[in-house]
């Protein structure tokens, strides 16, 4: 009986992030990107222990002003040693099903990029429908064919190639409280404000309105939201609640512009 072949050694791999001041939940990321060949994180001047542990796990850590999500993310792709990066938030978890399909796509890579499902955690609870479940994000590519979007919100990966999906989840720890993930949101549709007075965007009455209803009917009712209890009837609200709060922070900006 002859001896089974080895399995093909799968290409190099960089896990890239940004970073400030995200200590609490980046040792358990951290954790889960050991199988990576590199560890590459850029760091806006993180005050509270984000870089120590950075390089307790051997992450090369560059020092950079804050650019803006997109462009900063770029930046750490830029930065990475390896064409294929996998990009990680600090609060996110590859899981062991979600690691053991990316090492296999990597052995033989079919296309320049993969998105897989995002699992968000919300009030104790993986969310399973609605806005917070699959979530897909790509994440896994190969840098010489994609790039991150200039945008400073709501940044995306865009690619010249046809994008596969990979099976397992990667776990999103996006909140320690209410209070911290609403300040998070607050500053997300302030950017995202800014970002559409900046094109000249007039927003007209019926938007502001239909906006947040359209969104609960899409994620809640007709997804599934409502099977999330109340983690998920909190977690839509809220984003009702962004979806009005962004068009009525770009009405002010509009009108405070000569």
């Amino acid at each position: 009986m002859y001896p089974p072949l080895p399995m093909p050694a799968r290409l190099p791999l960089s896990a890239v992030l940004i970073t400030f001041n995200c200590v609490g939940p980046l040792r358990a990321t951290l954790e889960s990107l050991r199988f990576c060949d590199e560890i590459v994180a850029v760091d806006s001047g993180s005050t509270d222990g984000t870089v120590a542990l950075l390089e307790e796990f051997g992450a090369r850590v560059i020092s950079e002003p804050w650019r803006g999500f997109g462009p900063q993310k770029q930046f750490a792709v830029d930065a990475a040693r390896h064409d294929w990066v996998l990009c990680i938030d600090s609060d996110e978890i590859v899981s062991p099903e979600l690691r053991e399909s990316i090492e296999q796509a990597l052995t033989q890579p079919t296309d320049p990029a993969y998105e897989f499902p995002r699992r968000n955690r919300f009030l104790g609870r993986y969310l399973r429908h609605g806005e917070g479940y699959p979530d897909y994000s790509l994440r896994l590519y190969d840098r010489r064919h994609s790039r991150w979007t200039d945008d400073v919100v709501h940044e995306k990966v865009i690619t010249l190639g046809r994008v596969s999906r990979l099976t397992g989840d990667l776990l999103h720890h996006s909140e320690d409280s209410i209070e911290s993930y609403l300040t998070k949101q607050n500053r997300y549709t302030t950017l995202a404000a800014q970002a559409l007075a900046a094109e000249g965007a007039q927003i007209s009455a019926s938007k502001l309105l239909l906006s947040p209803i359209f969104r609960f009917i899409k994620f809640y009712l007709l997804r599934g939201g409502i099977l999330d209890g109340v983690p998920g009837l909190i977690h839509i609200l809220i984003g009702c609640f962004n979806s009005f709060s962004k068009y009525a922070k770009t009405i002010e900006l509009g009108r405070k512009q000569p």
